[in-house]
């Protein structure tokens, strides 16, 4: 969550705040830089050795303290009992590790890294989660008393908007991408919960219709792991793939001025930014009929059952036929996520905390 915390950053600079921003130091993590074995345990050692000394002795400095992600709510104790916000944007890893995801299991050190977590989001004096769903999971499950949660959503984390074609081609150019070959968007990771398996499946679909027997998938963020590749060849769809790793915000400003539409089936979200980065971008949204994508999208999205591909690509290449009303609404519907307004209400929250 670095953007959303440079974001905060820069707008209570601006509003005339004296701010600093800390992060764990990478120094034992360099040595193997890696997320998983040696390399991931000497990152911990970094988060948790090296950093706690340094975030007490710096939290002396505050008259407020704001944790800019709910993973980080471990350090809730290194505080020195300062007023503490804390920003939630979803509870997905925690819910994994209580069972509430029958197709996603947490190994014993992940059960007791969530529960320590969740044990750090109880300290905070008010938890601002960033969507309906959220709010509700945290208050469930924090038991927290409902005047110490607020729901809080996002704003903005670029000034996306629709690219003009010649300013797009420009960008879409460097991805190898050139201006007459039409194509789907999926933008993120390979977290479980983002649905990367049923992405494929639904795209095999897609190109069976006529009219899109032509397109390519762009995949804009993490490589395709191994398992994915795998899956990809299976359904004979790899050569319709192309993948943007590390885009820069323009050219994913681009892709989203210039796709059939953004693909994003996930499973569970706590917010789901590229939704309102695409409308935002007057760029087709489909997705998951699921909050909070059903929040955050409104009445400018297309829903479907993201388990069920035969129906939504059906769907998709309904709505493909005829948008422009539906592009019209997503222009509408981002209006709502004002960066200028969150920056407002987090003042108000730190206000309240101090009071």
């Amino acid at each position: 969550m670095d953007r959303f915390a440079g974001v905060l950053y820069d707008g209570l600079k601006a509003s005339g705040y004296q701010v600093r921003l800390l992060k764990p130091p990478s120094i034992l993590g360099r040595i193997l830089p890696s997320a998983t074995g040696l390399g991931k345990w000497l990152g911990y050692l970094d988060r948790f050795l090296l950093f706690c000394p340094l975030l007490k002795k710096a939290a002396n400095w505050a008259d407020v303290v704001h944790i800019c992600d709910q993973a980080n709510a471990v350090y809730a104790p290194y505080l020195n009992r300062k007023p503490l916000v804390l920003t939630c944007h979803d509870m997905n890893a925690i819910r994994s590790a209580f069972g509430e995801f029958t197709d996603h299991t947490t190994g014993p050190t992940g059960k007791v890294y969530q529960r320590w977590i969740l044990s750090g989001l109880k300290q905070a004096r008010h938890v601002a989660c960033v969507s309906n769903s959220t709010y509700n999971d945290v208050l469930r499950l924090t038991g927290l008393n409902a005047s110490k949660v607020s729901l809080l959503r996002n704003g903005f984390n670029y000034p996306y908007r629709r690219m003009s074609e010649v300013e797009s081609l420009h960008y879409l150019k460097q991805l190898g991408l050139g201006g007459s070959q039409p194509f789907f968007l999926h933008v993120g990771g390979n977290y479980w919960y983002k649905n990367k398996e049923g992405l494929l499946l639904i795209f095999r679909q897609l190109i069976g219709f006529k009219e899109i027997q032509q397109h390519k998938l762009v995949l804009a963020g993490e490589s395709l792991n191994h398992q994915l590749r795998l899956s990809a060849k299976k359904i004979g769809i790899s050569d319709r793939l192309q993948e943007a790793p590390n885009v820069t915000n323009e050219q994913l400003c681009a892709l989203y001025s210039s796709a059939e539409g953004l693909i994003f089936p996930s499973l569970a979200e706590g917010f789901g930014w590229p939704i309102i980065e695409a409308q935002a971008c007057g760029c087709l949204v489909f997705t998951s009929n699921s909050p909070p994508m059903t929040e955050i999208g409104g009445n400018a999205a297309v829903y479907f059952d993201p388990l069920d591909e035969i129906f939504a690509a059906r769907i998709i290449w309904k709505v493909v036929q005829d948008s422009k009303s539906l592009r019209e609404q997503g222009y509408q519907n981002v209006m709502k996520f004002s960066t200028k307004k969150m920056i407002s209400k987090y003042i108000d929250c730190y206000r309240l905390v101090m009071s």
